[in-house]
């Protein structure tokens, strides 16, 4: 049986050491594939599993496999795909080479079109989508720290590969429309590049109204898109999507409190673009604003906030100077 085989983590940055680094912890056969400085980092600091409401983790080296090498995929059962959307072909083809053809492959990334670029390279294998809420930050020496709250969805599959990837503290939950649910991440996500642009925590930006008006605007160009596309996107709070725009817009007061029954951020939360601009990385922008923008040019519906965004951002990736500390009217700018 697949689930009695390891759990493999393709690309095992920060969403992934702590995806694996948990199920681990659970006493789950586990394996990284990661980078050579990440390697290097947990040999020699082991792994630290850090939370928003102050648990811990720590596990030692030898308590997973750690590979720069793709043949780890040998006898895996399961694989999660970790990687940024750029590089889902590349770690598609070393997982067809060296997995099994009954391991599992669920992807675990940003984003809409990863799985249909994974069952391309995969043929009739096993391709799961999957939508992680929560961000991870890489803090260094080999801790990776949960800012923000939420429960891992994947498709639902005869196998229940969901169930059999849920441990205690990372709940695993099936979906019958993972769809609608990335559809609904991804729109949160668009926050992402404010995040970014602003150079401020999730929490502090968040708690400003004119940020939050902005990350309004841009989030009712994008669901305009999607309802012109006859896409239902499925919200990960119990808050209706719907109903998100005007809930960002309210006073400070009444948002701060409606947003902490449904969601717990960390003081320190980052957005996984800021820290991709922090780090002269190229951020995931195409896979993001950039797919609202294709879907919303299918159906002629105008995006000039997120078009406005798209190009701040890659000025920034450009400049390599990391987040440039934009004010929300810079980013709205002529949009």
């Amino acid at each position: 049986m697949v689930t009695d085989r390891p759990i493999v983590v393709a690309g095992a940055g920060a969403i992934g050491c702590f995806v694996g680094g948990m199920l681990a912890a659970a006493g789950r056969r586990v394996a990284l594939l990661v980078r050579p400085r990440v390697k290097t980092e947990i040999e020699r600091f082991g792994l630290r599993l850090t939370d928003f409401d102050g648990s811990e983790n720590k596990l030692g080296a030898g308590q997973l496999a750690l590979s720069e090498d793709p043949s780890i995929f040998h006898s895996a059962g399961i694989v999660l795909v970790t990687v940024k959307s750029a590089d889902t072909a590349d770690v598609a083809e070393q997982i067809a080479r060296h997995a099994p053809h009954d391991a599992v492959i669920v992807s675990l990334q940003n984003g809409i079109g990863n799985v249909a670029v994974l069952r391309e390279h995969l043929g009739d294998r096993r391709v799961l989508a999957g939508m992680v809420p929560f961000n991870v930050i890489a803090m260094g020496e080999g801790r990776f720290h949960r800012s923000t709250s939420g429960d891992i969805h994947v498709g639902k599959d005869d196998a229940n590969t969901a169930l059999a990837l849920s441990v205690a503290r990372l709940t695993v939950r099936a979906s019958r429309d993972i769809t609608g649910v990335q559809w609904g991440k991804l729109i949160i996500n668009l926050n992402n590049a404010l995040s970014a642009l602003s150079d401020m925590p999730l929490a502090a930006q968040l708690a400003d109204r004119d940020w939050r008006r902005l990350f309004a605007d841009q989030m009712a160009e994008g669901l305009a898109a999607l309802k012109a596309a006859g896409i239902a996107p499925v919200s990960a709070t119990p808050i209706p999507m719907g109903w998100t725009p005007a809930l960002l817009r309210l006073p400070d007061v009444i948002f701060n409190a409606i947003l902490g029954r449904t969601m717990k951020i960390d003081p320190e939360a980052r957005s996984s673009m800021w820290q991709d601009l922090k780090h002269g990385r190229k951020t995931e922008i195409d896979y993001l604003q950039g797919a609202v923008i294709a879907l919303a040019e299918q159906s002629n519906v105008d995006v000039p906030l997120m078009r406005r965004i798209v190009a701040l951002i890659k000025e920034a990736e450009a400049a390599g100077k990391g987040p440039p500390g934009l004010t929300p009217q810079a980013d709205w700018g002529a949009a």
